[in-house]
């Protein structure tokens, strides 16, 4: 699998293209404030087509370019329902299923948004990928009076998944079991 990710907006959310391989259709998750410039250079890398975009959760800074790519793509915003309200642009339902080739699970995790969402994908090499938005950060999680609800939400996910956060560096599932003060010697 292709995964190519990069900060963008005042807020340097992490905005990620997600395919089967270079040369096809790809997936945009989060495409939120000033994304048009790297996106444009991304695709045009990798010779990818935006076959879907999708939101972890509704803010701008995750979204607010999501209504001028739909129209140039002529793909939808996927969006959790809970999350249409935050959105000015038209969206459709996010739910699990297949986009651009690649099978996506959406598991409900409110809390920072009423409709956040974490994307999971298992990869044809083996890997597993988390996609949190603002739920959870290496080293943190987008609310602390939610930090019980992450911890139960992570528990089906392995230590050895890939963490892509909507802000900041990459980590795994086990460092931040191990060492994220919110989740620490939880288990979870």
């Amino acid at each position: 699998m292709l995964v190519v990710g990069f900060g963008s907006g005042p807020l340097q959310a992490n905005c990620y293209l997600l395919a089967e391989a270079a040369g096809g259709p790809c997936v945009v998750v989060d495409p939120g404030e000033d994304v048009a410039a790297p996106l444009a250079a991304a695709l045009a890398e990798h010779r990818l087509v935006p076959g879907a975009l999708l939101a972890t959760h509704g803010h701008p800074d995750h979204v607010a370019s999501a209504a001028k790519l739909s129209a140039e793509h002529g793909v939808p915003l996927h969006l959790h329902p809970g999350d249409a309200a935050l959105y000015d642009g038209d969206s459709v339902p996010l739910e699990p299923g297949t986009y651009a080739g690649l099978a996506v699970d959406v598991r409900h995790a409110p809390g920072h948004t009423p409709g956040s969402v974490v994307l999971a994908l298992e990869t044809a090499e083996g890997g597993r990928l988390a996609l949190t938005g603002d739920t959870l950060f290496a080293g943190s999680v987008g609310r602390g009076d939610v930090a019980a609800a992450v911890r139960d939400l992570l528990t089906g996910f392995p230590d050895d998944t890939v963490v892509l956060p909507g802000h900041g560096p990459a980590t795994t599932i086990g460092r931040e079991r191990a060492g994220n003060p919110f989740l620490a010697g939880t288990g979870a």
